[in-house]
């Protein structure tokens, strides 16, 4: 019988998956696909492993017993001592695993806590380091949310317009309208003009105060207001399928453009995300770099971690010196390209003392030499995701292996007549395919390479120009941080580029007059290029003008060249 089960829970460790979790599967048949199901399977084949010890122990002492010639002693072990053993070892693994459980990571979406998910002491928000002891709890989440309840319900209304700079009085007053069945506007821009224009007459939660603005609430001044406790059973549920969350983005054009989504696809977003790589969620303390306002800055830095627990800074990180002091835990880093740009490139290098770092990039084209740097000066190869405010989450990648895209694997890719990729999601509410301006390049195992935009592409006397590959060619010669060319028409339609110099690119040119600089990229490009394509206009800024989340405006490029 130990020979049987030694070779049974055995071979389990080396085929997959182990024995213990086949039975835990039985039993629980939620774990396959769920956050915690890499830590369960560890646990899983380390108990294993003991059961697996214990039969060789076990058949050794059986065997033993019969080469001793000893009935009694044969007997009294077979017999009583192996099954008192078994049971010990039964017991042990049972008070073990419960201990495991109770300390186990849980993911807890928005759609499904209550007030006892966790402890009145878990830390959910911190300031400054996380040394610095400036915590949030559970508790304060409970009670501050109450208070602006209160508020939100006594003034009525469908929609609430929110915008706080505060991470913490975001997510509070986000969770309070969800809890009052509200539809939530959120907004980075915050001019007058702007808000004027998308506010209308709904209810403003901010975090500042705006002049002249009616109907609006400042979210400190709420909190401060002291009310009664709100019994724990009378926290109102929210509804994830009709919850709705509305992105007011200006994109490139600098119009308002209202994007609309429910919870539901949020959190299957962030259930996806905490499958494959919640591990780094449950053991760090996340902080960002990255607005809130938008859909991934939203999702990441605060949706994401409030659902796997994972404790998420109150202020948004502004400059890349900011993480020199962070040597006192482990960290998770979520940011954009342009932000990696100026951090790996500032004159000053960071010195560094982030304990394994972890990062997170989306929101903008990171190039591979940044990839790079990222990884000689942090320590990480930083971990990208591909997605819109439309569709969410689509792909992944790590330019250690690659430059090419890892679609979900409930992403259904295509691409159309014009080579653009055609996207179909459960995270995209409805069944409808999603048309991207995303030009890409499908490949035999399913991967994708991004291969520039449809509004990339310019005809210029009827040849198509995909400005992208102009760029790449500027930026293999070694002598560029940044690149962007354009199309530009006076009496006739040409390419302009706009470069800003790296290190070497800046010792190469210094001294030179301006036309000895546009010689030599012209002459540069005519290796590649016939001289349609060539670049007719130059400037070379110190830096290129972008948006907060690191995407270039091309109205305000054109206006290098005016």
């Amino acid at each position: 019988m130990n020979v049987l089960f030694l070779s049974a829970f055995g071979l389990t460790l080396f085929q997959g998956p182990p024995m213990i979790y086949r039975f835990a599967v039985l039993q629980d048949r939620s774990i396959p696909n769920s956050p915690g199901e890499t830590r369960i399977a560890k646990y899983c084949r380390k108990v294993t492993i003991v059961w697996v010890l214990f039969f060789v122990f076990n058949g050794s002492v059986a065997l033993l017993t019969i080469l001793s010639g000893s009935d009694a002693l044969w007997s009294v072990y077979n017999g009583g001592v192996s099954y008192i053993l078994i049971g010990i070892l039964f017991a042990g693994e049972y008070i073990i695993r419960k201990k495991v459980q109770k300390n186990m990571p849980k993911a807890i979406s928005l759609s499904e806590f209550n007030s006892k998910s966790r402890e009145p002491s878990t830390v959910i928000c911190y300031d400054g380091a996380w040394s610095d002891n400036a915590h949030k709890t559970w508790g304060d989440f409970l009670e501050s949310t109450a208070v602006l309840r209160r508020k939100i319900e006594s003034t009525g209304g469908d929609k609430w317009l929110l915008h706080s700079e505060d991470c913490w009085y975001f997510f509070l007053a986000f969770t309070a309208l969800l809890q009052c069945k509200k539809e939530v506007l959120l907004t980075a821009n915050t001019s007058p003009d702007y808000l004027a224009e998308i506010k209308g007459d709904v209810p403003f939660l901010a975090d500042q105060v705006f002049a002249g603005m009616e109907n609006t609430f400042h979210i400190p001044s709420l909190l401060s207001e002291k009310g009664e406790t709100v019994p724990a059973g009378e926290i109102p549920t929210i509804n994830s399928e009709e919850s709705f969350v509305v992105f007011w983005t200006s994109g490139t054009t600098g119009r308002p453009k209202a994007i609309r989504q429910r919870l539901k696809e949020f959190e299957s977003d962030n259930n996806n995300i905490l499958i494959k790589w919640g591990e780094e969620f449950f053991s760090r303390k996340l902080c960002s770099t990255v607005d809130q306002h938008h859909i991934y800055g939203f999702l990441f830095s605060i949706l994401l971690p409030f659902t796997a627990g994972t404790p998420f800074r109150r202020k948004m990180i502004k400059v890349p010196e900011e993480f020199e002091k962070f040597s006192d835990s482990e960290y998770l880093i979520i940011t954009v390209p342009a932000f990696l740009k100026r951090a790996v490139e500032i004159e000053t290098p960071l010195s560094l003392k982030l304990k394994s770092p972890y990062i997170i990039a989306s929101g903008g084209f990171l190039f591979p030499d940044v990839a790079a740097k990222t990884n000689a000066v942090f320590g990480c190869w930083p971990l990208e995701f591909y997605g819109s405010t439309e569709t969410s989450g689509v792909a992944w990648r790590q330019q250690s292996n690659g430059i090419d895209w890892i679609p979900f694997g409930n992403a259904e890719l295509s691409v159309n007549e014009d080579s653009c990729l055609v996207i179909r999601s459960d995270f995209i509410k409805g069944s409808e395919a999603f048309e991207t301006a995303d030009l890409v390049k499908m490949l035999p195992n399913g991967h994708f390479i991004l291969m520039g935009r449809l509004d990339s592409v310019v005809k210029i006397e009827g040849k198509r120009i995909s400005l992208p590959e102009v760029e790449n060619r500027i930026m293999e010669s070694g002598l560029a941080s940044d690149v962007c060319v354009i199309s530009l028409e006076d009496k006739r339609q040409y390419l302009a580029a706009a470069i800003v110099f790296n290190e070497k690119g800046r010792e190469k040119f210094a001294g030179l007059e301006k036309h000895e600089i546009n010689t030599f990229w012209h002459e540069y490009l005519s290796r590649f290029f016939e001289n349609l394509v060539v670049p007719k206009r130059w400037r070379f800024p110190e830096t290129l003008p972008v948006d907060a989340q690191g995407k270039k405006k091309k109205e305000d490029i054109e206006l290098l060249f005016s």
